[in-house]
């Protein structure tokens, strides 16, 4: 299924996200209640407020749900495993390399000859 352009704004209405994603309004209310990571705000006159990262999630659900055939359940978890991998791939920790790694113990001999080398090719 191609995904539908989101237009770059900071809210949308429900009938907004609605047209995006392809699905009646009562619909979303329902995924809301089903899927913890889904949590629009609510305006002062209580209309919900998505977000992109919400227009960008109902798009997921609804690819597993129609597209992938996934129940509600299997859904929920499928979006949670993934969540689980993405933090576990935040946590581990980037080793970061050492000079001498990079350059052996002294590297500035190495440095001096590269550099003379290419002042000679410059005169």
């Amino acid at each position: 299924m191609a995904q539908p352009e989101i237009p770059d704004k900071l809210y949308f209405r429900i009938g907004e996200v609605s047209q995006l994603v392809g699905v009646e309004a009562y619909v979303l209310r329902y995924w809301e209640s089903e899927f913890p990571g889904l949590s629009p705000r609510k305006s002062s006159s209580g209309q919900r407020m998505f977000r992109r990262k919400d227009v960008e999630l109902l798009l997921r659900i609804k690819h597993l749900l129609y597209g992938q055939k996934f129940t509600i359940e299997g859904a929920r978890k499928a979006l949670a495993d993934k969540n689980k991998a993405l933090d576990v791939r935040k946590s581990t920790p980037v080793r970061q390399a050492r000079q001498t790694d990079l350059f052996g113990s002294n590297p500035l001999p190495e440095i001096r000859k590269q550099l003379s080398e290419i002042l000679a090719l410059l005169s």
